[in-house]
């Protein structure tokens, strides 16, 4: 069952992932996301270690959480959509900050932000119990914070300056470069840290801890 706002809500973010769909498959040359070279940055050992890591764990603790909500299914493919999208969206979102960048893109990387954080999992809840999420507010802003924290700490990268950001080099991905263990560490550890509150906070909310 939904309400009528929900229902709205459903058809629009539906809509609005289908017109980023048709955006895509009609000039995919725009979406870099697609490039192997892309693919290849993700695939660098230290990023796939801590991103496996980081799987185990929200899955480990899908039955233990109190959250109904979260269990084994939406514990793999909501993490499994953020390391795959959260470096180019983020990335996106930056660079057009600083350079007006194509407005297409931009939407794209909004409906993937959405759709990795909060739609996706609006979904497969309405499939699996019939009724849209109540707590679909509350995973927005939660799941986008976490959307935000992976999208950052996936796109750490050496630099001659030391460890930045890849979206912030002119070539982005296509210059990734290893960064030492101490520099990854220090800078990757806030992420982690903000990942771990909020995962935190939603346990001890399900836990009874805020009334």
């Amino acid at each position: 069952m939904m309400t009528g706002l929900q229902a709205a809500y459903l058809t629009a973010w539906i809509t609005a992932c289908c017109v980023a769909a048709l955006l895509v498959l009609s000039s995919p040359g725009r979406f870099d996301f697609l490039h192997g070279a892309y693919w290849r940055f993700l695939l660098r050992p230290w990023r796939l270690g801590l991103f496996g890591a980081a799987l185990a764990g929200i899955v480990w603790l899908a039955p233990y959480s109190g959250d109904p909500t979260w269990d084994y299914v939406d514990g793999v493919f909501m993490p499994v959509l953020a390391y795959i999208t959260a470096p180019w969206a983020v990335g996106v979102f930056y660079r057009f900050r600083i350079s007006l960048a194509d407005l297409k893109v931009v939407y794209v990387a909004l409906c993937l932000w959405l759709f990795s954080a909060s739609w996706s999992y609006d979904l497969y809840i309405l499939l699996r119990d019939g009724f849209y999420p109540p707590t679909w507010v509350a995973n927005l802003v939660l799941s986008s914070i976490l959307y935000l924290a992976a999208g950052c700490l996936w796109s750490l990268t050496g630099s001659a300056s030391g460890t930045t950001f890849v979206f912030r080099l002119p070539g982005w991905f296509r210059e990734d470069q290893s960064l030492p263990v101490r520099g990854l560490v220090a800078c990757a550890l806030p992420f982690i840290l903000l990942a771990v509150w909020v995962v935190g906070l939603v346990v001890w909310h399900c836990a009874g801890g805020i009334q």
